[in-house]
C-alpha cells in the first residue's frame, strides 16, 4: 500500500503542520475537517476574525487565509477526483461516510 498524498497548507505558530491528507484537512496528521467553511458563514466569525484578522475560511478549528484556503480546496477537490477501488480505498470512503453521519447527528 502506498503512502497517502500530503499537501502542505501551512505550519501553525507552535510548529504543527496543516496538510490535506487523503481528502481531509489534518492538523499534525489528525483529521480536522473534510471541507472548508467561508468565514462569513461561520457562526463564530467575529471571534475568529479578532484572533486571526486575515482569515477567509476555516477547516474545523483551523483558520485559513485566502491563499491557504485555495491550496487546501485544490487538494480536497483533487482527492475527490481520485477513485481508489482497492479494499483500503473502499474502507476509507465508508469511514468518511460514517464519520460524517456521526458528526451530523452530534455524536462524538
Amino acid at each position: 500500500m502506498s503512502e497517502p498524498e500530503r499537501v502542505w497548507v501551512k505550519t501553525t505558530e507552535d510548529g504543527r503542520k496543516v496538510e490535506v491528507i487523503d481528502g481531509w484537512v489534518c492538523l499534525a496528521g489528525v483529521r480536522e475537517a473534510e471541507h472548508l467553511v467561508e468565514i462569513l458563514e461561520h457562526p463564530n466569525r467575529q471571534a475568529i476574525l479578532r484572533a486571526v484578522p486575515g482569515a477567509t475560511h476555516v477547516a474545523g478549528r483551523l483558520p485559513l487565509t485566502h491563499e491557504q484556503a485555495a491550496i487546501a480546496q485544490g487538494a480536497l477537490l483533487a482527492a475527490q477526483r481520485v477513485f481508489d477501488s482497492s479494499p483500503a480505498g473502499i474502507t476509507q470512503r465508508i469511514s468518511k461516510a460514517v464519520w460524517a453521519k456521526a458528526h451530523a447527528e452530534g455524536v462524538e
